[in-house]
């Protein structure tokens, strides 16, 4: 079968899709399953650290080409400009690998062909459009999980993009699921740069076996038609139900549709659903088969919308309805009216009222479902929520375990994942100023904060006075950090300062807000230098390891970050600055016992051990508190 492109994709509404394609499905049910379900509902032994990053390459995050940025800055609809064949572009679908001389990818909707080989570009876009980054989806070196923890279906996903190997699950109706994709490999073993580790049948086979039902995972199917072909007919005479993971939508290797158009009937393709909407409800031997979104995030929802029903009706029963508390949201989300739209959510009890802070809402950030402590639905036709409005959030852990977990949004920084070996908190990374923000509106118990005085040089203090004065707040001292330039080793381009970036030496920078982002601009304030001859000063990343990650991977020459992180990733460091990396917090909390908790912690001959064999920190006065 030749190549073919599947253009249109339709936008149903994924209630009643899922209802119409139910009524038509005439089963009894049985079940079973084997996977990585074993681990499901068992407690953690000790942390969980992530062994390899994901994705280990430059990855397409659309069907495109790959191409120079630089080659199309002067393009316009009345200047294009053409590009050549293997000289000035390739072609690249959804997850493939950036080759190393180009730095961005122009989605195919975008690309105008213009015959020999060539295409022709109308509009300029910039480095690193649509391209993730090694790392983007999981950091080597950061905590998927803490000891004692109970994992849950997207803690088997996040476990297994960081490196670790699978674990079984038991069938009661039995799933088939077929991952595709040539860049997957099924063992860690056989990381590579073009190989992404496969992740989401381990998700669907959890969350099947918590459902009542059994999965049988298949072996990775290439992107070739005939062998899907062969794939699907074997699981749909084996199983009861079968998942297709990816290829359900519109670039040249994805042939989950015209598969089952041959095999069965295609039931629905296309749901008004944000993140998922390639997703496909058929039919092959009166058998239902879903095909469903490769990204995890869209992976996990899709799973849960459109599998789980179908497990619960052959069980006799249906999906159980998720606990659900009435939140104010931290932050104001915008969405399509054209789609629901599902945002993943960490969830805390502060003062009585609960309070939802969104994360990351990207469709491959499987972290966040780590993370996440509930889900926001926003209804189609609606275009997002205000901060401060009341909204819904279905849980996705117990109510009590919100209830005795401490809230932390603001600064990050990898002690925080100490503290959580230790005590019960639930963090949102929105940098210093946001975690002011949030405390100014009574959303989380601690603010970790670094954020600079320019007039005075002091740290954290003034900003409280400032923006939190009419309140009687306490500041509990943390660490001092070293924040400094991370650069590769041996620091082959000589970097001696903030000095030697302007011009053109790649910099990632962090998100605004962030106390390092006020760090680094003070600093060019004071140098004099325009931050608009900082190349890449716009590329924003929202951890130091991700920052480290970087530069690691050589996406980048440097960026600002602390000691730690740099010795994470084995990078050199050019220091910069000393800084003080504190926690705001209402005097009020101070009597709550997780507060006593908390500064226990920081205290304690173990956690200052720990802090200390990392580098980069200071701990005179740690756990003290200041009345401000």
């Amino acid at each position: 079968m030749t190549n073919r492109q599947n253009i249109y994709i339709e936008n149903n509404d994924p209630a009643e899709a899922m209802e119409s394609f139910l009524r038509e499905l005439d089963v009894r049910g049985e079940a079973e399953l084997v996977g990585i379900g074993e681990a499901l509902g068992r407690s953690t032994y000790a942390p969980h650290f992530a062994k390899v990053c994901d994705p280990l390459y430059n990855a397409a995050a659309m069907d495109g080409i790959a191409t120079s940025a630089q080659a199309t800055f002067s393009a316009s609809e009345t200047a294009p400009v053409t590009l050549v064949l293997n000289q000035d572009f390739v072609y690249v679908n959804t997850g493939g690998q950036i080759p190393d001389r180009f730095d961005t990818v122009v989605m195919i909707e975008d690309v105008i062909g213009a015959g020999g080989g060539t295409v022709q570009i109308i509009q300029p876009v910039y480095p690193w459009q649509h391209v993730r980054f090694v790392g983007e989806s999981v950091v080597a070196g950061e905590m998927i999980l803490p000891s004692g923890r109970k994992i849950r279906p997207a803690d088997l996903g996040a476990l297994a993009a960081g490196g670790y190997d699978a674990v079984e699950v038991f069938r009661r109706p039995r799933v088939g699921i077929i991952p595709t994709g040539a860049e997957l490999v099924q063992s860690a073993a056989l990381l590579a740069p073009g190989r992404l580790m496969e992740s989401n049948s381990y998700v669907f086979a959890a969350l099947t076996q918590e459902h009542g039902g059994e999965a049988v995972r298949y072996p990775i199917v290439r992107d070739d038609f005939a062998e899907l072909l062969n794939a699907v007919k074997a699981a749909a005479a084996e199983n009861d139900i079968v998942v297709i993971n990816a290829g359900t939508s519109a670039g040249t290797e994805d042939h989950t549709l015209a598969a089952l158009e041959e095999l069965g009937a295609v039931h629905t393709h296309g749901m008004a659903v944000k993140p998922g909407k390639p997703t496909i409800l058929a039919f092959v031997g009166g058998k239902p088969v879903v095909g469903i979104p490769g990204y995890p995030v869209s992976a996990y929802l899709m799973f849960e919308k459109f599998v789980l029903p179908i497990v619960a009706r052959m069980l006799g029963g249906c999906v159980p309805a998720p606990a659900v508390v009435s939140a104010v949201l931290s932050r104001r989300l915008v969405s399509s009216a054209k789609n629901e739209e599902i945002v993943r959510v960490a969830v805390g009890n502060v003062r009585g009222r609960y309070v939802a802070t969104p994360l990351e809402r990207g469709a491959s950030a499987v972290m966040s479902l780590v993370r996440a402590d509930g889900k926001v639905v926003i209804p189609r036709l609606a275009e997002g929520f205000e901060a401060g409005q009341e909204v819904c959030v279905e849980l996705m852990v117990p109510r009590g375990k919100i209830d005795s977990t401490m809230t932390v949004i603001g600064s990050h920084d990898q002690l925080l994942d100490i503290v959580a070996e230790r005590m019960n908190i639930s963090s949102a990374h929105t940098g210093s100023m946001g975690g002011i923000t949030a405390m100014k509106r009574g959303e989380c118990h601690i603010a970790p904060v670094h954020l600079l005085d320019e007039e005075t040089g002091e740290y954290n203090v003034s900003y409280i006075r400032k923006h939190l004065g009419g309140r009687e707040m306490a500041l509990i001292r943390g660490v001092g950090r070293v924040q400094g330039l991370m650069v590769p080793p041996g620091n082959p381009l000589g970097i001696g300062g903030l000095a030697d970036i302007a011009g053109g030496i790649r910099f990632a920078n962090r998100q605004r807000g962030a106390g390092t982002r006020l760090l680094m601009d003070y600093e060019l304030k004071k140098l004099g230098i325009d931050p608009a001859r900082i190349r890449g000063y716009e590329k924003e990343l929202n951890t130091h390891l991700a920052v480290a990650v970087a530069v690691k991977s050589g996406n980048v020459d440097t960026g600002l970050g602390v000691l730690a992180a740099a010795s994470a990733m084995g990078l050199d460091f050019v220091p910069v600055a000393n800084e003080s990396y504190d926690f705001a917090a209402e005097r009020e909390f101070l009597e709550d016992p997780r507060a006593a908790q908390f500064i226990g912690i920081l205290r304690s001959a173990g956690f200052r051990e720990v802090v200390l064999a990392m580098g980069g920190y200071t701990l005179e006065g740690i756990g003290d508190v200041v009345y401000v």
